[in-house]
């Protein structure tokens, strides 16, 4: 018998799926990347965690709008990034702070 849910139905049930599994992506991409800041070491909260694409070539954003890639396609993806805490970030985008010369390697 075919199944008969509508996404409606399933709607709420589907979110936090893909919330979760966000949540994973960005545990194991921290992990992946060292699992502190780059630039100062902070490693409290991993949440608390950016990754700064170095080069600005950007093919996607690991949790943009929901979407969910393979584990293969995201690292490929992180292998262009830097992993720094949120402060350190903004001060990266905001030119205060330079990256290390081993992240631009």
């Amino acid at each position: 018998m075919a199944d008969k849910r509508k996404y409606a139905d399933r709607r709420e049930e589907l979110i936090k799926a893909v919330a979760k599994r966000r949540r994973k992506i960005k545990l194991l991409a921290v992990q992946y990347k060292g699992g502190k800041c780059q630039i100062c070491g902070y490693e409290k909260y991993p949440c608390a965690l950016d990754l700064h694409h170095i080069d600005g070539q950007k093919s996607f954003g690991i949790a943009d709008k929901g979407y969910t890639r393979s584990w293969e396609k995201v690292k490929k993806e992180l292998d262009k990034c830097i992993l720094v805490c949120a402060n350190c970030h903004r001060e990266v985008e905001a030119g205060v702070t330079q990256l290390p010369r081993e992240a631009l390697k």
